[in-house]
């Protein structure tokens, strides 16, 4: 994988900003609706967590889900895995139509050997590390990583309040993916709203997954679009240098990144 010229990973380049709604705040008897109004509002990708009630607390979706996520919509599905073991379920996730798998690294401590078998499956790789992980997790894998996904709350529970710290360790991970030569997307997740949004674009990232901050809105496709406004906006005014992991990768199911 070509690393970047040197120029554009030191040229302040606005991001390709993408939205990702997380169907773990959406109503689930109407998940094929709540996924086609997602996609008509202008989601980039659907993003979908699985949680095996072992790694963090809660329960909730199998292949099953993805499958019906699958049929409802084109977007790519954006898989992210709180689970102990994550390597069990990565053919059938990857075969109900996953286009991503991104994978606690305190839970993989053969990271290295389950990113390459993600890619080897078809599927995008992904690195995820909790708030009190440190980056160097990830140090040592950074190109082999289409996506590096830092939570900016503590997994396995919707609707909890952003870590301002993160916005630093963001920085930190623009940082490292540029000093490494990678060119992985740089994805939140947790406490994501207007208050947030413009900070961590600022901060490098360009990936932002939204859920309780959508479905949770009266009108959720405006609260998708207004959220693309403030992310762009800020692009376009910040005043940090990165490269935005846009143009490397190609995720399945009709998504060119």
């Amino acid at each position: 994988m070509k690393p970047p010229h040197a120029a554009e990973r030191h040229a302040p380049v606005p991001a390709r900003i993408r939205i990702a709604p997380s169907i773990l705040s959406a109503d689930f008897g109407r998940l094929a609706e709540e996924i086609a109004m997602c996609e008509e509002a202008g989601a980039d990708w659907i993003h979908v967590d699985v949680m095996d009630g072992v790694f963090v607390p809660n329960l909730t979706f199998g292949a099953k889900v993805i499958e019906t996520a699958r049929r409802a919509t084109t977007l790519p599905l954006d898989v992210h895995l709180m689970v102990v073991q994550p390597e069990k379920y990565f053919e059938s996730f990857v075969g109900a139509g996953a286009s991503v798998l991104t994978i606690h690294t305190e839970v993989s401590p053969h990271l290295h050997r389950q990113l390459v078998r993600i890619r080897e499956l078809g599927c995008g790789a992904g690195a995820v590390i909790n708030p009190a992980t440190p980056l160097s997790a990830v140090a040592e894998v950074a190109e082999y990583l289409d996506l590096l996904l830092i939570m900016s709350v503590n997994p396995g529970f919707g609707g909890q309040r952003f870590i301002p710290a993160t916005v630093n360790k963001l920085r930190r991970a623009r940082h490292l993916l540029m000093s490494t030569g990678s060119r992985a997307v740089l994805e939140v997740d947790g406490g994501i709203n207007h208050e947030t949004i413009a900070a961590c674009v600022q901060a490098g990232a360009d990936t932002f997954v939204a859920g309780n901050a959508i479905f949770s809105a009266d009108d959720p496709p405006a609260e998708l679009r207004r959220l693309r406004e403030l992310a762009e906006a800020a692009a376009t005014t910040s005043v940090d240098s990165f490269a935005t992991g846009s143009g490397r990768t190609t995720i399945a199911h009709g998504a060119t990144e």
